[in-house]
């Protein structure tokens, strides 16, 4: 392991799916370790099992794969600070705990979950401004503390915060911040059940695995003195710290499940593109200094930097995502659009039907401007794929004439005389028909796409027409000039 190289890690809980939150996370320490040259790092923290999820390791991974942030170390890809599951590193924190205790940095604490709730009890009552333990425990002698270990009494392991200067955390985000000792609690280190705590696990494993860099939520802010202070309790080099804004609802909130989704499995179901979740979640919390806001992940890699993340919370904008799932779909390679359309296709009532690639490769590039997401072709140009069944009332109401009929079948009748007519053709045809008819383009445009499409919106009508292709475009026009009038009359 290189000392001098940077190393960053991304460490999230096995406690379900990836919060959008842990993506961001894990976004910016994979873009600070690239741009550096260094390693970014994939370590589970399971040191509470009764939280831990079947199945969400291997979840947390592929989801991870999916969006393309491929680790350098982690499970599955040993390096040589491993193992990288925490569960698997209990001798470490043992050892460094015992470390402490003789120290005179921790000492076991063998109250009873019912004195803490009444110490903390009393200390709300007294209007104290923090619950903190009162370090009962620190005080017994060493016959005592080892009569109770004989006598098989219960223990955890805390910090020994002792009097002292404050401790100050120089922070890239959040700059100089300063706690006083007197509301730093003696953390517990170990549990009872011989598992670390968060604080003592995430010390020791930053150490040992050479991180140079600690990228986190701000939830950590007020935790990181504790570990300032264990840091200096074993004469460690302190890691730089950048803690990261909040991530909001639209109200401000604390964003969270009970007001969207916030699981990134959720938006992958919902065919948002991984490119643009990964620009999205980019700058939930930082920006250019020009202010672009498109990016893929070369441009992110080159771009970034810890210096311009913000420190205000970021609101979580579904209409931003949207706008940038748009914008990266009309920028994907038309080969990749047609795969993804296929598979959808083949998901949908028409997977029995057989489109050939130059037809569906044709509805791309006349819907490309009018799509967000790939199940927008189906949803929002259902007349590609199937003839129409009903059509739009409002637009018969106000767009059918007396004369769409004859209109319609002059248009029909012109077109049959056409070999592999292209979009110029069916404009010609268009114009030559309403010219004969001594009326305006737009008296025969409107009664031709609601004909074909059963809508009054879509791609421009030659291109529609185009797509279609001059059989199915008056097999079409047939059906619509049996049906169309009679709707007409009832409408009124």
């Amino acid at each position: 392991m290189n000392k001098n190289r940077t190393r960053v890690r991304f460490a999230p809980s096995p406690t379900g799916y990836l919060h959008v939150g842990g993506l961001r996370t894990a976004l910016y320490n994979y873009l600070f370790a690239k741009q550096s040259g260094g390693d970014f790092i994939l370590r589970i923290e399971d040191t509470d099992q009764n939280r831990y999820v079947e199945g969400a390791v291997e979840n947390l991974i592929k989801t991870l794969k999916w969006v393309g942030l491929e680790y350098d170390e982690g499970p599955n890809k040993e390096g040589s600070v491993g193992p990288y599951f925490q569960s698997k590193r209990l001798d470490f924190y043992n050892k460094y705990a015992n470390q402490l205790l003789e120290q005179g940095d921790a000492y076991r604490c063998f109250c009873t979950p019912e004195r803490l709730s009444d110490l903390k009890e009393q200390q709300q009552k007294a209007k104290l401004p923090q619950a903190k333990y009162d370090k009962h425990c620190l005080n017994l002698s060493k016959e005592e503390i080892e009569k109770n270990i004989v006598d098989g009494i219960s223990y955890v392991i805390r910090l020994n915060v002792k009097p002292g200067d404050s401790v100050i955390i120089n922070d890239v985000v959040r700059e100089r911040v300063e706690f006083s000792r007197d509301v730093i609690d003696d953390q517990v280190l170990i549990k009872t059940d011989g598992f670390p705590t968060y604080h003592m696990a995430n010390v020791v494993d930053d150490h040992l695995m050479g991180i140079t860099h600690v990228i986190r939520g701000e939830e950590w802010l007020s935790s990181t003195p504790k570990h300032i202070l264990l840091y200096n309790a074993f004469g460690w080099k302190i890691p730089i710290f950048a803690h990261l804004p909040l991530l909001l609802n639209a109200d401000r909130s604390k964003l969270s499940k009970r007001q969207g989704d916030v699981a990134v499995e959720d938006y992958k179901l919902k065919g948002y593109l991984k490119e643009a979740l990964i620009n999205f979640v980019a700058l939930l919390g930082w920006s250019t200094s020009d202010n672009d806001e498109f990016f893929n992940m070369n441009d992110l890699i080159e771009k970034f930097s810890l210096e311009r993340i913000h420190k205000a919370g970021a609101i979580f904008n579904v209409e931003k995502l949207d706008w940038i799932n748009a914008e990266h779909l009309r920028k994907q390679d038309k080969n990749i659009i047609l795969n993804m359309l296929k598979e959808i296709l083949a998901e949908s009532k028409y997977k029995d039907i057989e489109f050939t690639d130059e037809y569906l490769l044709l509805v791309i590039e006349g819907m490309i401007e009018r799509v967000s997401f790939i199940k927008d072709y189906i949803d929002n140009s259902t007349y590609f794929f199937e003839r129409p069944n009903v059509y739009d009332e409002e637009v018969i109401s106000k767009r059918w004439k007396d004369d769409s009929v004859k209109l319609l079948e002059n248009y029909a009748a012109k077109i049959s005389g056409l070999n592999n007519p292209t979009k110029e053709d069916f404009e010609i045809a268009l114009k030559q028909v309403a010219e004969e008819a001594e009326c305006g383009a737009g008296r025969i445009i409107h009664p031709v796409r609601v004909a074909t499409s059963g809508v009054g919106i879509g791609p421009g009508v030659y291109d529609l027409l185009f797509i279609l292709g001059k059989d199915e475009v008056i097999a079409r026009i047939n059906k619509a000039i049996k049906i169309i009038p009679e709707l007409k009359s009832k409408l009124g």
